[in-house]
């Protein structure tokens, strides 16, 4: 079980992370429902233990809450990554009804992320919908995953964060898998 706990002027988080759960176990409170909604997709589909408690300084903006709990999941996902030989590479073609997304991963070590989220609201779920692109770039970058998200047609703006959610865990899980032998040619990723 990694853990991780983040103080600012703004926020506090404590998260704790386990990947590769047989029976995963969620417990989420940012103070934001419709993100919890979210984490709890990525948790549950993705076979991790998730525990998350928030405290920010939601009256101000959505911004430093969900930013910085993308920074603390991040670097649970990257010591957890670090910690065992993993596939390294996962990929997830994700119906939600007449959404479709595609999601790749890469456990390498160079943090980068694409994303492709043409929403055609401003909010959803009291949330600012440009968040989400927001949330992926932190969790990659702080993850040092290679991450990209593309979304290639959709009617609903909720299916299509909820598909993105979903590849991104499907993607992940397949990528966290154990594996015994090395991933990459260099030696070292």
């Amino acid at each position: 079980m990694i853990t991780i706990n983040r103080k600012t002027k703004e926020t506090n988080i404590e998260l704790t992370l386990s990947v590769n759960s047989q029976n995963p176990q969620v417990t989420i409170d940012t103070g934001l429902p419709f993100f919890d909604h979210m984490l709890d997709q990525l948790a549950s589909h993705g076979a991790w233990d998730l525990n998350i408690k928030m405290t920010a300084d939601l009256i101000v903006d959505d911004h430093h809450g969900i930013e910085d709990v993308a920074i603390c999941l991040g670097k649970a996902l990257y010591k957890a990554w670090k910690s065992q030989t993993n596939k390294r590479y996962g990929q997830r073609l994700l119906p939600m009804d007449e959404s479709l997304s595609m999601v790749a991963v890469d456990l390498c070590g160079r943090g980068y992320c694409v994303t492709n989220l043409p929403f055609t609201m401003e909010q959803l779920g009291g949330i600012s919908t440009e968040m989400w692109q927001h949330f992926f770039y932190t969790f990659a970058i702080n993850a040092q995953i290679n991450l990209h998200i593309d979304n290639r047609y959709f009617s609903n703006n909720h299916h299509l964060i909820e598909g993105a959610f979903k590849g991104v865990a499907y993607a992940l899980k397949e990528a966290l898998l154990p594996n015994q032998t090395s991933t990459t040619t260099k030696g070292v990723l």
